[in-house]
């Protein structure tokens, strides 16, 4: 069994009614059942009804204009991520933080009409860390802390929060749930 833990960053905008939101970084780490991180990947994502960024959104993730205007479209990013997926040939279990990184695959395949069956096998790590600890909800740099883990890189990156989440998943390992 893999584990891919990821985080996406999408655009967005100070003012909240902007719609739709679309994909601009895949952040994913791949865990083998050692609980190895045996390899990463970070795609950037042109978006194809926003394509200008907010500057909103370039602050918050860090991410310039140029880092999607030279990125493929969503089709082709998602091709890629899923030829990495597949080239561990072996079962996987997306894990991310919170129901939204699947939620935003599913928003973005719909709206290039692509298949979202390979979202299935999907956990959410947030929720049930706070089940673990009989907690509400909290960020996850909250649950690093709560795991006396650091947190490295930049937050609201998507390879950097992928790692960090991958650090919570290792942390609680026998904790989670996975779906049979």
């Amino acid at each position: 069994m893999k584990y891919i833990i990821l985080d996406l960053e999408a655009t967005c905008w100070e003012e909240k009614n902007v719609q739709p939101n679309e994909i601009i970084e895949i952040g994913a780490v791949c865990i083998d059942d050692d609980l190895d991180v045996i390899d990463e990947i970070t795609l950037f994502v042109k978006p194809s009804v926003h394509p200008e960024l907010s500057n909103f959104c370039k602050k918050l993730t860090t991410i310039s204009q140029k880092m999607v205007d030279d990125a493929p479209l969503f089709p082709k990013a998602l091709k890629e991520f899923q030829d990495w997926i597949k080239s561990f040939n072996d079962d996987y279990i997306l894990c991310s933080w919170g129901f939204y990184d699947k939620t935003q695959f599913k928003n973005d395949c719909n709206l290039h009409n692509l298949d979202t069956r390979w979202l299935k096998n999907h956990i959410s790590l947030k929720h049930q860390y706070a089940d673990i600890k009989g907690i509400k909800g909290v960020g996850m740099p909250t649950a690093l802390k709560m795991e006396g883990l650091t947190m490295e890189g930049t937050h609201h990156r998507g390879i950097d929060d992928a790692k960090n989440i991958a650090k919570i998943f290792i942390s609680c390992f026998n904790e989670w749930e996975f779906p049979i």
